[in-house]
């Protein structure tokens, strides 16, 4: 940040009055269908079941994950909750989207944090036959809206999926898997529910998500209380997701990212639709308390760094989409390496065609 900018801040830090008033301009809502009751079946809670990761080395315990089953539970059951279903209902469209461009029909499915059926809204029975859909709150599976996919609502964490290996043809999940403490073995898990020749469409929060919100409270923290918490989640970086789908077994990946940015009448607004979400920060880390004069101080930031000419903030959601397959003997195998007939050093000895026509 250029000094110019530094002492604009400053100036703002030390005059900071009070935040402007709420007001709902701004948003742009997108549509949601309506609601039905789904039957719910616990996953097991006792006996075998499979653990956090395959491998020898013990997993990172980031989030509570009780905390984000709270989290969840109490936005469900807000009477306004659609409101804040927009950002949800766009990501699990562009994943649907995803679905479509495979030409196949997909007999079962799954949809593993599926709560109000965001994906499922946008398909057909044409593509998928059957669904399942899990979630870890059931105030959000009693809220799934109506398809007509034939579903079944399973109470499920994400990181215990209670199904037997070689399940499903198509697994499918949306802005879920960021607040896993153990991405490899969810990832595994995934790839051991699949059908050989299965494949898994996913979308998830990237490592530059709501990015002018970190660096406002920080910096807000910083000069109000001397040092700095994590109030933003930690997210996985576009460079490590393709080496995990490699790592636990996927083949012929593909991994994209986009950005969804949305504008906000300032800080407090973003805030306040992150909980509306269910989306608030989770980790053990994270610090319960935001005093006052640090929030007057971290708008007013957010206002000078990246507000626009008309008084809005933008909040930035970067989106990792993944597709990854299980191997399966049918599909296309890369050619063995060193039997090219043809070196790329020779393309430049390629001579073009001459235009043989008259002038």
């Amino acid at each position: 940040m250029s000094s110019t900018v530094c002492g604009r801040v400053l100036q703002r830090l030390q005059a900071a009055g009070p935040l402007p008033a709420v007001s709902s301009a701004g948003w742009t809502r997108i549509r949601t269908g309506s609601s039905c009751w789904c039957g719910l079946r616990p996953g097991p809670s006792s006996g075998p079941c499979r653990g956090l990761s395959g491998s020898g080395r013990g997993s990172m315990n980031v989030f509570n994950r009780e905390m984000k089953k709270r989290q969840k539970d109490w936005a469900a059951r807000l009477q306004d909750g659609h409101q804040y279903d927009y950002l949800r209902d766009e990501v699990g469209s562009r994943v649907a989207d995803r679905v479509y461009d495979i030409a196949r029909t997909f007999p079962l499915a799954l949809d593993i944090s599926g709560g109000k059926s965001h994906i499922a809204d946008h398909l057909s029975k044409d593509v998928v036959e059957r669904l399942y859909v899990t979630d870890i709150s059931e105030a959000s599976l009693k809220r799934s809206r109506r398809s007509e996919i034939p579903t079944r609502c399973v109470l499920a964490d994400e990181e215990f999926l209670p199904f037997k290996e070689n399940t499903f043809d198509l697994v499918m999940s949306s802005m879920s898997l960021h607040w896993i403490n153990d991405l490899p073995g969810a990832l595994r898990q995934i790839h051991q529910v699949l059908k050989p020749d299965g494949v898994f469409i996913g979308a998830m929060a990237g490592g530059d998500t709501l990015y002018e919100l970190r660096c406002s409270l920080q910096l807000a923290e910083t000069e109000r209380e001397g040092g700095f918490s994590p109030h933003v989640s930690p997210y996985t970086a576009v460079t490590d997701l393709g080496n995990l789908l490699g790592q636990v077994g996927f083949s012929v990946l593909t991994v994209d990212v986009d950005d969804v940015q949305v504008h906000y009448p300032g800080i407090m607004e973003v805030m306040t639709d992150l909980q509306g979400m269910g989306e608030s920060n989770c980790a053990w880390n994270r610090k319960s308390l935001l005093h006052r004069d640090t929030i007057l101080a971290a708008a007013a930031i957010y206002k000078e760094m990246y507000g626009h000419d008309d008084g809005s903030v933008p909040a930035t959601f970067e989106i990792l989409y993944m597709i990854g397959w299980k191997p399966h003997e049918s599909q296309v195998k890369p050619a063995k390496r060193g039997s090219a007939t043809v070196s790329f050093g020779d393309l430049s000895k390629i001579k073009q065609p001459t235009d043989t026509r008259r002038s």
